[in-house]
């Protein structure tokens, strides 16, 4: 294999494959990827990745794209610089960095933003590649290079990164070769730049905005029109009249291009043949601004009268004759709002006309309003908007526009017009005509021939033009309408004819009538003509506008004899006039006579730089011819219309200078001269002029050439400053002084034109005289009278304005010292902001720029600025204004010293410094103080801080921040020198003169704009590269000045801890590395000062909290802390056991808030719930009262986001632990945002417990609330004694008793959630904790909601404990199951008759034990009967804390595990279907109006029970004497169960009288079956079990009925078991069990989740919901009424609900509610007796830990003959009509799980 060599030119390369290496050594790319090759060895290379130069390999040659490059070689290392021009490598990085956002917005789902972006990187890929291919003209280049750049910056800005500061030429502008001050400049006007462009982007008016932008700046633009095909049929030679219209004025704009195309369909000059290019130029932005501008294109036939005529020989041949119009609206690309493209075609539709004799301008007209169709007839075209005039167009659009490109001028001057731009033209319009018929039978067919004549009548050859590009012609002739008495021309051709011949012609017309026939058309004569002459006798031009001329008639012969029609009026208007001076006779001279019923108009339009129609301007031109006139002519210039001046601006500036020079022995005219001349300087300052600025330079730089001027202007404006500065009246100075700049550019001029001609003579009297001028102005200034004040303003303004010419004929120092005087003479206070700006011209200035002036100018100045700058101004406004004006100034000299040799600048910059430091300090800080050396330093401390905190710059500007960064750097290692040589030492210690330096530098070190961390790859490298990392050399800075500190260092602790602390956050190892051991020398020096470091310890707990949820600290900060802090105290044993406890207190802190961070953004508040836990229990633990409160209240607000109420009541309540009763003013830790209002503990905790209240009374804790009003109540009783607030307080109380009785409480079910393996957060890892669910929320949901906050989890389908492999793997994995809450011991209610109600709250709340038990079969299992096997595993959980709390969910601390024998699980079940019974008989007896259904369905399943079914399972399992004589010591257990079952008599017995009391007639056979069967059981029970009795529970007390329950209570023996059994609920059943020791009464708690056996599960039948009854009773039911089965059919989901008084369930009442559901729940507690099974649920799958266990009973399912007896009984035939419409849907539900309704939003 060959060797690998160094590559030479293959040394950059993209990867256009993705190439997936094999491991070491092959290196994988992905398309795009940037390599840098190193080696090459035959089809390979070898190096790495660009942008990871860590990943380096071997890849095939063929997948690598290889860029040119150049290669710099310094020293002994290379670098690779890309070929490509700068832009193209531009928008590659811009690529790069758009691409990695424009994945995160298709991450986070931002549409519309993605798409915005995509479009803008396919722009940017497509001109990218124009770019590299070299192959556009050089406008276009320019062009797409300024769409780049301006796409690159909107880009920027939108995705807010950072700004692209640019040069005019659109490259990246280099903060090292540019002056700060003009950086700053430069981003203004980048920003400025972008957001116009954002502006346009949101109008979308403007897709071409580079050209639109160019439009609008320049005066001058051109359209390019070339016309590619003209389809039509017309069969004869056409001629085409393309010209620019607008609409709304109806009037043609430019002159004409003429096309004219053949009968072939060809240009008639084949070589014409795509050259058909015309641009139409001289369009100004008035043109512009029209609302409207189309492309009109007028087609006139050449040939016979009628197309229709065949034989050509016989008819008359040349006539032309219209044809017809195309049109098209250009308006969008005249204004550069639509696209204009040289390669986009047009087509322009061709309408023709109507009839022969209709009007080409009329029919425009109607083609413009209609839009008619074309017929496919019409123009190709393709057009562009150029920029510039003809001269500037050929010269930036040479592919476009050469030498035979036609140009079609506009119908007029153009906005601006350069001297030596000779233009004479005179567009004449032939516009209408009436010709009477005489003696012809017809109306004429006229014809107009005009021609241009000498005064001989001698036609001037080729002097009209009838359209651009086409040759001149002798004569015009008209189109030709057919029998039209009013014929309308509208035909416009231009005549051009030499100056000097305008005095002798004039222009003929004749009319000839023209016949269709070739033979009579022979024999037509002229049969009128009409004249006009160009020129008036006074020597001006024809008015502009329209002229109705005199139509003369007589002897054709005569009509082109000049003499004979010479000396008649031309024009109507003379003829009025003269008409009452001529006899009749003279109108018919020569056989001509003006016919007055014959009306012919034409309408003129002179453009010419030479002729003028105005009378004295004309006089002022021309005034040699009558000198005499001179002065009245010169006085009269000031009443000329300004644009016939600006015209002939060349000539009348010669007229006035010749003037001059030829009196310039006397001074006769010289100020008249001199104010005409002001007068004209000043039209063009005017705003409406000013474009003739260039015009008015280019006149004094080429055409002026009055070499003794320069004596006579200066004279005179001497003249007029010493008359003003005496106070005199002098009209003309202000104007003058405003003209000042001009002035001076013509006397400079002069002098060096007279210089250059006597070489350099007179030029002592030249100074001297420029001299003694500029004291005339020092003297305007010095003056003190009031007429002078606006004068001294104008000469500030104006005078610097000269400095640029004067310069060149003057010496510069003595220029300066005149300046210098200029300034000084000006009173100190007077004129301040006006010398200031005027200072800021001067500075801008050549002058400024040479060392030897600033050293005169620079003083004053200074001088200036420091007065003005110090200075205290009432009005804030006024002074705001004044210090721009001098922050202006000083920018701008700042900006000159920066471009400057520093040599020449280092004096200027001290004198700067000096002067003026010190006060801009104190301008930014705005704090005047003694001067000294440290109250300097402080300032400027101050102000860099307050410099980088206020971000001064906007946050795009990063080339200004790096810089502003740097000069910072230099400085504050400057003045760190300062101090340390001057305010170290102990007597000059200046503490806070460091404190400020520290604080400063680690403002700056923190910044934003210095954390290069948080930037994109591309920003990061560029800063590098550029900058370095600022914050390591600042870092190690304030390390050495630390040390140096030495006994001083104790002044800054604890104050310095926090800012230390900030920079040793910073995520750059070498930084951390070096100051963190400065918290060691902290710890040190407290610890050598007071025995420990309390202070320390404290700050830095309070500012790491501050810190790290700010975003700053990691896991390496904590370990980096550890080690150093613990390896430093290795030296110091005293301190190293401190040193010790305090690293591992900061670390489980640190370990804390980095997990509170890190679940901070996460979408699970639970996270964020224990994290803020696991804080507070740190804080509290280590006594940190106020952040132990602060994050309490972060709980607090978490909780109110979920709606968790109860649990921010408990958090709440935290704080209020911390309070006492007194009135003690509160310190400021245990305040909170939002309860300053309270001052004293007894405030604060008053209002804290109002609002705890309310929290308990949202979640339902109505206990809990009635404690803290008991408080409160206690408080205002006997303490405060306000009895109007106790009085509140006890309504209020009152109100949550009727609560607690009266409203439905869904009991919440409790979840068991394991979390097990290595991949979760340390809070979870391998713990379990029991959560509290939410009102009516299943399993299902809370588990779906818990496994989406950990998508990578595995959910575990065991309900046992895993094993160690699980918990130390590096997965996830989750197990979540329901347990049971065990009811505590309350003593009040031992042996009480305690409402459903009261007992059931305690069953959910105030809960600390659950229980989770699962069925386990032991021995043989008769399948007969499972039940004697059937054993029950139970595991308790004890958690940290009781639920609710401050959290929805607590740690298990302790787990253990139980088992209960069948029988025990039998007493269990049959002790809770015994509660169940009487329950509702208690229900029944309260309340008349329940619906029987419930209790009619709890009997027949008890008295009727399907086959083997009830309790005679039990008694086959545990009454048989083989049982009592294998388990004698079960004997008390048996009793026990015996007495459950005979028990159950006398319930049934009851439940059944109130059935029959209640029972309607259409069920009365069913309550007859059921108390039939009832019978049959009470006989059998009876006979084995012994006769139990209940006393009587009709017996009624006074308007209370006395509750069967509670009478049950008090006589039986089964007293309430449970308070603090360990036996729950078996896998069918939820119980509520009693103790197997009589004497201990306990209650039982029912459990959930267990395994069902498909057959045992009841399904639930519901009811629509009725009104609602409110008696003192435990559960409101519906009305008594038969349902209907359809009503029966169409209940919902969220109608069911639960029974009040259900004990082993919940304690509420529903405002409404389903009976059947009432029923279903009722069933769950019943004996163990064969019941009917309403229907079968499906199996629960293995994973579901079964339904209910509450169920909790076992029902087989029917036998068939069962079902066929059914089947006879309609009662029967009603319930499983029921059953059929339900039990599929509820059934499932109620096996399941708890109903939705006992879930609890707390």
């Amino acid at each position: 294999m060959a060797p690998w060599r160094r590559t030479d030119k293959e040394r950059h390369g993209v990867a256009i494959y993705n190439f997936i290496g094999n491991g070491a050594p092959q290196l994988s790319l992905q398309i795009g990827d940037v390599v840098h090759i190193q080696e090459a060895c035959e089809d390979w290379y070898r190096g790495y990745l660009i942008k990871h130069k860590m990943l380096e390999g071997i890849f095939p040659k063929s997948f690598i794209h290889i860029k040119e490059v150049t290669i710099e070689k310094k020293r002994n290392t290379e670098t690779v610089i890309p070929a490509e021009i700068p832009l193209a490598q531009e928008v590659t990085m811009t690529l790069w960095e758009w691409g990695s956002i424009w994945k995160q917005l298709y991450l986070g789902s931002k549409k519309e933003r993605f798409h915005q972006v995509r479009s803008m990187m396919y722009d940017l890929m497509e001109w990218r590649s124009q770019l590299l291919s070299g192959t556009l003209p050089k406008d276009e280049l320019k062009e797409l290079k300024q769409k780049v750049t301006s796409k690159i910056d909107y880009g920027n800005k939108i995705l807010e990164l950072d700004l692209i500061v640019r040069d005019e030429d659109g490259n990246i502008l280099d903060p090292d070769k540019t002056s700060v001050i003009s950086l700053f400049h430069a981003h203004e006007e980048a920003t400025d730049k972008i957001n116009e462009r954002i502006k346009e982007e949101m109008s979308k008016d403007q897709p071409d905005y580079g050209m639109y932008s160019r439009i609008s700046s320049s005066p001058t633009h051109s359209l390019y029109v070339f016309v590619r095909n003209f389809v039509c049929r017309i069969g004869e030679d056409a001629e085409l009249f393309m010209s620019l219209y607008d609409p709304n004025k109806q009037t043609v704009i430019s002159e004409n291009y003429l096309v004219r195309w053949g009968s072939k369909g060809f240009p008639k000059e084949i070589e014409m043949l795509n050259n058909l290019k015309v641009v139409f130029t001289d369009l100004g932005n008035k043109d512009l601004n029209r609302d409207k501008i189309y492309l009109i294109c007028q087609t006139v036939r050449v040939g016979r009268m009628d197309l229709k005529e065949t034989n050509s020989k016989k008819y008359t041949q040349g006539l032309r004759r219209p044809f017809g119009v195309a049109v098209m609206d250009i308006t969008d690309i005249i204004k550069g709002k639509a696209e204009s493209d040289e390669e986009k075609q047009h087509f322009i539709p061709f309408h023709p006309v109507a009839a022969e004799n209709d009007f080409l301008h009329s029919l425009l007209g109607k083609v413009i309003a209609s839009k008619g169709d074309s017929g496919g007839q019409g123009l190709w075209v393709t057009m562009k908007m150029l920029v510039g005039d003809i001269v500037q167009i050929r010269k930036d659009y040479p592919h476009l526009v050469d030498r035979t490109t036609v140009v079609a001028r506009k119908l007029g001057f153009p906005e601006i017009i350069m001297p030596g731009d000779v233009r004479n033209d005179i567009y004449i319009t032939l516009l209408q005509g009436d010709f009477d018929k005489y003696n012809k039978t017809t109306q004429r067919n006229v014809e107009v021939i005009m021609c241009v004549c000498d005064e001989n009548g001698k036609v001037l050859p080729n002097a009209i033009c009838v359209g651009a590009g086409d040759k001149p012609m002798s004569e015009y002739r008209s189109v030709l309408y057919y029998q039209v008495k009013q014929p309308r021309w509208m035909e416009t051709v231009k005549v051009a004819v030499p100056i000097e011949e305008m005095q002798r012609i004039h222009l003929r017309f004749m009319f000839r009538h023209r016949s269709s026939l070739e033979y009579k058309d022979k024999g037509e004569k002229n049969f009128a003509m009409a004249y006009v002459k160009l020129m008036k006798e006074d020597g001006t031009t024809l008015q502009d506008g329209s002229h109705d001329l005199v139509v003369l008639k007589g002897d054709s012969k005569k009509m082109e004899d000049a003499s004979a029609y010479l000396t008649l009026p031309s024009s109507r208007h003379q003829v009025e006039n003269k008409s009452s001076t001529l006899s009749r006779s003279s109108s018919s001279i020569g056989g001509l006579s003006a016919s007055s019923r014959d009306i012919f108009s034409i309408s003129t339009l002179v453009c010419s730089t030479k002729l003028t129609q105005n009378v004295g301007l004309l006089g002022l031109l021309k005034w040699r011819m009558k000198p005499e006139l001179l002065r009245e002519n010169l006085e009269k210039l000031k009443i000329v219309d300004g644009e016939e001046v600006v015209k002939f601006l060349q000539d009348t500036l010669d007229a006035l200078f010749n003037i001059m020079m030829e009196h310039s022995q006397s001074n006769e005219y010289d100020i008249l001269v001199f104010d005409a001349l002001i007068y004209i300087i000043g039209l063009i300052a005017d705003r409406k002029f000013q474009h003739f600025n260039t015009v008015l330079e280019a006149y004094i730089q080429q055409h002026f050439s009055a070499t003794l001027a320069y004596k006579k202007l200066m004279t005179v404006l001497k003249t007029y400053l010493d008359t003003s500065s005496r106070g005199e009246q002098c009209e003309p100075i202000l104007r003058t002084l405003k003209a000042l700049e001009y002035v001076f550019k013509f006397i400079v001029r002069s002098r060096t034109l007279f210089s250059q001609l006597y070489e350099g003579k007179e030029q002592m009297e030249f100074e001297e005289s420029m001299r003694r001028l500029f004291e005339s102005i020092n003297n305007l200034m010095k003056s003190q009278y009031k007429t002078s004040i606006l004068l001294q303003v104008a000469a500030l303004k104006y005078i610097p304005s000269v400095l640029h010419d004067v310069e060149t004929v003057f010496d510069a120092k003595l220029l300066s010292q005149l300046l210098y005087e200029f300034y000084t003479c000006i009173p100190p206070i007077k004129l301040q902001k006006q010398k200031v700006q005027s200072m800021k011209e001067i500075v801008r200035s050549n002058l400024f720029k040479k060392q030897e002036c600033r050293d005169i100018l620079l003083p004053v100045i200074t001088k200036e600025l420091k007065e003005v700058l110090e200075q205290s101004d009432e009005q804030q406004q006024h002074q705001i204004q004044e210090k721009k004006y001098c922050v202006e100034l000083l920018n701008s000299i700042l900006e000159v010293l920066s471009c400057q040799d520093p040599t020449s600048t280092y004096h200027h910059i001290q004198e700067i410094m000096v002067q003026l430091l010190r006060t801009v300090n104190r301008m930014v800080i705005t704090m005047g103080r003694d001067h000294s050396l440290i109250d300097f330093l402080m300032e400027t401390f101050i102000m860099f801080k307050d410099l980088i905190g206020k971000n001064v710059y906007p946050l795009d500007w990063m080339a200004m921040s790096m810089v502003q960064n740097r000069v910072f750097l230099r400085a504050i290692n400057k003045f760190a020198e300062t101090m340390n040589q001057k305010f170290l030492e102990h007597m000059n210690f200046e503490v806070q003169l460091w404190n400020n330096y520290f604080h400063l530098a680690v403002a700056f070190i923190t910044q934003d704009s210095l954390q290069l961390e948080q930037f994109s790859h591309a920003k990061y490298n560029k800063i590098l590269n550029k900058y370095g990392d600022m914050r390591r050399l600042i870092g190690f800075a304030i390390r050495d000045m630390w040390y140096k500190l030495g006994q001083n260092k104790i002044c800054f602790i604890p104050g310095m801890v926090g800012p230390i602390l900030e920079m040793t956050l910073i995520p750059e190892v070498e930084l951390r590395k070096a100051t963190i051991p400065i918290f060691f020398d902290m710890m040190l020096c407290e610890y050598q000062r007071s025995g420990d470091f309390k202070k320390f310890e404290n700050e830095i707990i309070l500012k790491l909290d501050h810190e790290v949820e700010g975003g700053r600290g990691d896991e390496q900060y904590m370990q980096l802390l550890e080690t150093i802090l613990v390896d430093c105290s290795l030296e110091y044993p005293k301190i190293a056991k401190t040193v010790e406890n305090f690293v591992n207190l900061v670390k489980g802190l640190l370990e804390k808030l980095l997990d509170y961070r890190g679940v901070m953004s996460d979408e699970s508040k639970d996270n964020r719930m224990s994290c803020t836990v696991n804080l507070l229990n740190f804080y509290k633990d280590n006594n940190r009262e106020e952040m132990y409160i602060r994050y309490l209240y972060k709980l607090r607000d978490l909780h109110l986001d979920c709606e968790n109420y109860t649990e921010a009541a408990y958090t709440l309540l935290l704080h209020t632990w911390l309070l006492k009763w007194s009135d003690e003013q509160c310190a400021s830790q245990v305040m909170q945002t939002g309860l300053q209002l309270s001052q004293t503990h007894r405030q604060l905790k008053e209002s804290l417990y109002e609002t705890i209240i309310g929290y308990f009374d949202k979640g339902k804790m109505w206990e809990e609330a009635i404690s803290l009003c008991k408080e409160l109540a206690e408080q205002y009783e006997m303490e405060i004694f306000d009895y109007e607030l106790l009085s509140q307080n006890l309504i209020q109380q009152a109100k949550f008793y009727e609560n607690i009785m009266k409203i439905l409480r869904p009991k919440p079910d409790y979840f068991a959630v394991g979390y097990y393996g290595q991949g979760f957060p340390s809070f979870l890892r391998n713990k379990v904790f029991i959560y509290r669910g939410k009102e009516y929320e299943r399993r299902e949901d809370f588990q779906m909601q818990l496994m989406s906050q950990f998508p990578n989890a595995e959910k575990m389908n065991t309900t046992s404990a895993p094993g160690e492999d699980v918990k130390n793997s590096s997965g996830q994995y989750i197990q979540c199951f329901t347990v049971q809450p065990v009811l505590d011991e309350h003593p009040r209610f031992k042996n009480k008759p305690v409402p459903d109600q009261i007992i059931n709250f305690y069953k959910s709340n105030y809960v600390q034990r659950f229980h989770y038990s699962r069925p386990v079969r032991k021995g043989t299992v008769d399948p007969e009967n499972e039940f004697a096997s059937m054993w029950i595993e139970r595991t308790s959980f004890v958690t940290a804390y009781k639920l609710p709390g401050i959290l929805r969910w607590f740690e298990v601390t302790a787990m253990s595990q139980t088992t209960i024998s069948p029988l025990e699980n039998a007493i269990e079940t049959m002790s809770t279907a015994n509660e169940k019974i009487l329950m509702m008989i208690n229900q029944y007896q309260s309340d008349e109006n329940l619906p029987i259904n419930p209790l009619s369905m709890l009997l027949n399943g008890i008295v009727d029970p399907a086959v083997m079914g009830g309790f005679a399972k039990y008694e086959k399992a545990f009454f048989t004497e083989e049982y009592t004589r294998d388990h004698p010591e079960d004997q008390d257990k048996l009793s026990r169960l015996k007495d459950l079952i005979a028990w159950q008599i006398p319930f049934l017995g009851a439940g059944i009288k109130i059935h029959e009391r209640r029972v309607s007639e259409n069920l009365r056979p069913f309550h007859d079956r059921m108390e039939e069967c009832f019978k049959n059981l009470k006989v059998k029970v009876e006979k084995e079990y012994g006769v139990r009795e209940l006393p009587d529970f009709d017996d009624r007390r006074v308007g209370r009925p006395r509750s069967m329950l509670r009478s049950y209570r008090q006589m039986s023996i089964i007293s309430l078991a449970s308070m603090n059994s360990d036996c729950s609920t078996p896998t069918k059943v939820a119980v509520e069990s009693f103790d197997v020791d009589p004497p201990t009464p306990k209650t039982m708690k029912p459990d959930l989740e267990e395994n069902l056996p498909p057959a045992h599960t009841l399904s639930e039948v519901k009811l629509r919901r009725s009104k609602k009854r409110t008696k003192r009773s435990s559960v409101v039911f519906a009305d008594d009424k038969p349902v209907p089965e359809s009503d029966l059919k169409r209940l919902s989901r969220k109608h069911e609900f639960m029974s009040d008084t259900n004990l082993s369930e919940h304690a509420a009442v529903p405002p409404k509610t389903s009976v059947l559901k009432q029923m279903s729940f009722a069933s769950r507690s019943m004996p163990t007796i064969p019941a009917l099974t309403l229907a079968v649920a499906p199996a629960p799958g293995p994973e579901e830990p079964s339904p209910s266990p509450r169920l909790s009973q076992a029902f087989p399912a029917l036998s068939e003959g069962d079902k066929k007896t059914l089947k006879r009984k309609k009662v029967n035939q009603f319930f499983k009509t029921m059953l059929a419409s339900k039990s599929a849907e509820d059934g499932k539900q109620t096996g399941e799980r708890v109903p939705e309704n006992i879930t609890m939003d707390l």
